[in-house]
């Protein structure tokens, strides 16, 4: 099988970049370099933004039997007034020239992932499932539901197969320092203070990326088109989650509470029954497995 996986040098993408490539497959990937990450000789890598003019010659020429489209508006979660913030403006019109291009070369399907946690509104039922209330509050939830829209209106017309996966809070080897995790995992180590908003009491749900790497591989060898939650389906607070990857390393925790700052809902975790019964997924990696596979990589690094 031949892909294209744009934003593939980032967390989740070059993870599955790595899958896929051990699988046999041709992968071609679209995107920035990271110190994270060295691709290996079987891998075409193409050093660009999405949003560069040389992509539709790429696709032209490469002609990938399935997309996935993980350059996301991940910029959106920075402050408007960081530089990066304005990398993430034409997210709308970088997907659609995606889906043009997708329709126009007869290419098989289009993956997107977007995100669970930052689309659900508040009061909502606990594990929340896909037909729930969406409102998002925050710019980068906002980009994702117009991407989703622009996806599922493109469906709509030209019966283009696509899947949407709404991720809840993915974690693993490479992953930004300013997730949750390794945020804390590098405290930790550091013996830094960890600061938490509120009383650490706030619920997520943490799915490992290789549970995310198997359901994004798995949503792709078929033509159903949807929208689906990829989660734990648990709730975790962050208490629990300091005091587990502390355990592991076998060191204190020194944990500053200070007042709560709105940083999304107090409970997240989204339902997963969805995808289990169309697509036979569901996570094999318990969180203190997953934490320990983390906290290795990044002991490494040290």
């Amino acid at each position: 099988m031949k892909y294209i996986i744009t934003g593939g040098a980032g967390f989740i993408g070059s993870n599955l970049v790595e899958c896929l490539c051990r699988e046999g497959n041709e992968v071609i990937v679209i995107g920035v370099a990271s110190k994270e990450f060295v691709f290996g000789k079987k891998i075409k890598f193409y050093e660009m933004e999405i949003k560069d003019s040389a992509v539709a010659g790429i696709f032209e020429k490469e002609r990938p039997e399935i997309v996935y489209h993980l350059a996301g508006p991940i910029n959106l979660r920075r402050p408007v007034d960081d530089p990066l913030f304005g990398l993430s403006a034409n997210f709308f019109n970088d997907t659609k020239k995606i889906l043009d291009l997708g329709q126009n070369l007869g290419i098989k399907k289009i993956v997107f992932t977007s995100s669970g946690g930052a689309l659900y509104g508040a009061n909502l039922p606990i594990p929340t499932p896909e037909n729930a209330r969406v409102f998002p509050v925050t710019l980068y939830g906002k980009a994702n539901l117009m991407i989703e829209d622009l996806i599922e209106n493109y469906y709509g017309k030209f019966d283009f197969p696509f899947t949407i996966l709404r991720l809840s809070n993915v974690y693993g080897p490479r992953q930004w320092k300013q997730g949750i995790v390794p945020s804390i995992i590098d405290s930790i180590i550091e013996g830094k203070q960890i600061i938490i908003n509120g009383n650490g009491e706030q619920t997520r749900d943490f799915i490992y990326v290789d549970d995310v790497v198997r359901a994004l591989k798995r949503v792709a060898q078929t033509n159903a088109s949807g929208t689906f939650n990829v989660g734990s389906g648990r709730e975790t607070t962050i208490n629990f989650l300091c005091e587990r990857i502390s355990m592991i390393l076998g060191k204190k925790l020194n944990i500053v509470y200070q007042k709560d700052s709105f940083s999304g809902p107090q409970r997240s975790a989204v339902e997963i029954s969805k995808i289990k019964k169309e697509f036979d997924w569901e996570p094999e990696i318990l969180l203190d497995d997953g934490l320990r596979k983390t906290i290795e990589f990044y002991l490494l690094k040290k």
